[in-house]
Order: structure tokens, then sequence, then C-alpha cells
């Protein structure tokens, strides 16, 4: 039973997705934005800072934590 729902809910989906003309691009341009956003920025807006040795990274998620306590 559930998996009958299951198919049919597929089949609903792929044949709404088949008949699409302006969807299609739509639905692209949402792929590559989401690419840009969560690709690209989060490359230039969030650096890694946990690079190095096992100290250097523990000093720094201390020195993050007592920080943000004060």
């Amino acid at each position: 039973m559930k998996f009958r729902v299951i198919v049919h809910i597929w089949r609903f989906y792929m044949e709404g997705f088949a008949s699409m003309t302006l969807g299609r691009t739509l639905w692209m341009i949402i792929i590559i934005k989401l690419i840009i956003m969560f690709g690209i920025l989060k490359i230039v807006f969030f650096p890694r800072y946990l690079q190095g040795t096992h100290e250097e990274k523990s000093q720094a998620v201390s020195t993050q934590l007592t920080d943000r306590a004060h």
C-alpha cells in the first residue's frame, strides 16, 4: 500500500516535469543560483579557520568559546 502511494507520487511529478517548457528553464536558474550561493559564496565569505595541527585547532576553538562567553 505504501509503495503504491510512492509510485503514484513519483509518476505525478515525472509527468509534470516531462511536460514543462518554461519550468525547465526556471529550475535551471534555481539550481545555478543555489550552486553560486552555497559553492562560491561559501568559499569567499567563510574561509577555513581550522587549518593546522590538532593543538592549533583546539586553541582556536577555545579562544572563540571564551571570547563569546564574555
